[in-house]
């Protein structure tokens, strides 16, 4: 995978099952992109799964894959929470959160047999989703008159880049996104046209 893309999952997976001598781990896998959003989603699975004893998860955010946490839920030290991280690391996906909920079957599985259960629910969950592969794009602002509207058009064109606000009241102001990698020429190109005032707004979002 190149250095300026990143992996994710389209949209919340299916359920899916597995079984273990009696007890059930239902698997989930949610894009996300902020902790409030996984606490939703956690809270509306536990109204959904009531009466389970875990909520066992992992989740991992940022385009850089910078940010992470891993959660036994009541299950003994790193059987649940590191196995589900361990299949996020493994799918290679960021901005997901992977929920693995346990009902208890009256057998006690053992460590090992807790981590083997969790790694293959968080699989399950993964493979049950669709993952695809964005870009890190870096965004820079761009002001000008009117008389160099059609410049900045034609520049957006052919350099094949993205709008992602614009504002054309008193004079013209964009916002335009480009490939991180691509980001230095295309910058001075833009900065390098007379009657153009460019400032780069990189950040991690």
């Amino acid at each position: 995978m190149e250095k300026d893309a990143y992996k994710t999952i389209q949209s919340p997976s299916n359920e899916t099952l597995f079984k273990e001598k009696g007890s059930k781990f239902y698997g989930y896998a949610f894009p996300v992109t902020s902790e409030k959003e996984i606490n939703q989603y956690l809270d509306e699975l536990k109204a959904k799964h009531h009466k389970a004893r875990h909520f066992c998860y992992a989740w991992q955010l940022g385009k850089k894959y910078q940010h992470f946490r891993a959660n036994d839920d009541g299950e003994p030290s790193n059987s649940a929470g590191m196995p589900i991280y361990g299949q996020l690391q493994s799918f290679e996906v960021t901005n997901c959160l992977v929920v693995s909920v346990r009902y208890f079957g009256g057998t006690k599985l053992g460590v090992g047999g807790l981590i083997s259960a969790y790694k293959t629910s968080a699989q399950l969950a993964l493979e049950a989703s669709k993952i695809v592969q964005k870009t890190i794009d870096v965004e820079f602002q761009v002001k000008c008159n009117y008389d160099m509207m059609n410049v900045v058009m034609r520049l957006v064109k052919e350099l094949d880049l993205e709008i992602i606000q614009q504002n054309l009241e008193m004079d013209c102001d964009f916002t335009i996104a480009v490939r991180q990698k691509d980001f230095s020429k295309v910058f001075n190109q833009f900065k390098n046209t007379f009657g153009l005032e460019v400032k780069s707004l990189e950040e991690d979002r």
